[in-house]
């Protein structure tokens, strides 16, 4: 009897340490292809729906409208209080936006869409492949916990640098098409736009610039690392922080749509914190990548040579151009993204399991 009763326990124990030997596997699928879905139901989306306000924020960023800028700049000299400035740059941001349908009609609103949504689909998939495993791998290797603040920038770090490598020719092709449009000659002529499509400018940039042509602002893409890893990590903190208050509360089980609503709201104050921290980096990286000339050669030939130039001929406030359609378009579109993610991964694990 007591043979059988140790033989029994001894079964038992095997069955409940086996148990939990198979869910990680298939989580870590799960989690793979919830990093493609998100990607390509949120970021698919979101590049679609907010398509006008990144034209705007690319040429904002640029110096596309730097004599109107400056102009408008020189007439408020005697007013520059931070409240008008503001003022002021909101109500730019959106007399730009609609003077583009005016002027160069509805299409150019969604120039370098393609680019755009070619990019959102591997970019958001290869920055979260990468992250959720470096939030699985780095405790396993370095000893950290998986909850820390640390492992949570430190994967957020690594999917940057590695996204912004991966994908920087897609966002280049992007910007210059973005930029591209027609000029009037001084014969009052018209000048078409530079490039027919994607291919075309890919074509133009590798025989002008050659192969490096197609990395130009790389450098400023790894500045925007800090971006990332300031939105991820503080996205992670948050949520951590609210899966204690509701065990503390009682709420483990609190319905889907509050806790959606809840990471949703997370991913976007997260997002806003970390761009208006790291923005800058933002109009550095679209300058490069713009390559304007000045006296036959390349304005800019650097990240600090760039940052140093703009705060000398445009003054410290250029570094924020465009600020007010980068926060209208990015803080709904992290929102959405992380949102769908979270709720994808939700699923496909009760599925799972």
């Amino acid at each position: 009897m007591q043979a059988i009763r140790d033989d029994s326990k001894d079964a038992a124990f095997n069955a409940v340490s086996e148990k939990p030997l198979a869910p990680p596997q298939i989580q870590q699928t799960s989690s793979s292809w919830t990093h493609l879905v998100a990607g390509a139901a949120g970021g698919m989306a979101t590049a679609l729906l907010t398509s006008p306000l990144d034209v705007l924020r690319t040429r904002l960023q640029s110096d596309y409208y730097r004599s109107h800028l400056k102009s408008t700049a020189t007439l408020q000299r005697n007013r520059p209080s931070l409240a008008r400035s503001f003022i002021l740059h909101f109500s730019e941001t959106f007399e730009i936006l609609f003077s583009i349908h005016r002027v160069e009609g509805w299409r150019s609103l969604f120039r370098g869409l393609g680019p755009s949504l070619t990019g959102v689909v591997p970019a958001t998939a290869i920055k979260f492949y990468a992250y959720g495993n470096c939030k699985r791998l780095y405790p396993e290797l370095l000893g950290m916990d998986k909850d820390a603040t640390s492992t949570h920038a430190l994967s957020a770090a690594t999917a940057g640098v590695v996204t912004g490598t991966a994908t920087n020719p897609i966002w280049l092709v992007k910007t210059r098409l973005q930029l591209d449009r027609s000029h009037v000659n001084a014969d009052g002529s018209i000048r078409p736009p530079m490039y027919r499509n994607s291919l075309d400018c890919v074509k133009q940039v590798i025989q002008q610039e050659g192969v490096k042509g197609l990395y130009r602002g790389l450098m400023a893409s790894y500045l925007g690392v800090i971006e990332t890893t300031l939105h991820l990590a503080a996205y992670e903190r948050i949520k951590v922080m609210v899966a204690r208050h509701n065990e503390k509360k009682g709420k483990a089980q609190s319905s889907e749509v509050t806790q959606g609503l809840i990471l949703s709201g997370a991913a976007g104050v997260s997002k806003l914190i970390a761009v208006l921290i790291a923005y800058p980096h933002e109009v550095l990286r679209t300058r490069l990548r713009q390559a304007p000339m000045a006296d036959g050669r390349q304005k800019y030939t650097g990240v600090m040579q760039c940052l140093r130039l703009m705060v000398k001929e445009e003054g410290f406030v250029a570094l924020y151009g465009g600020l007010t359609a980068h926060m209208i378009r990015t803080v709904p579109s992290a929102a959405i993204t992380l949102g769908t993610y979270e709720l994808v991964l939700k699923l496909l694990s009760g599925h799972s399991s």
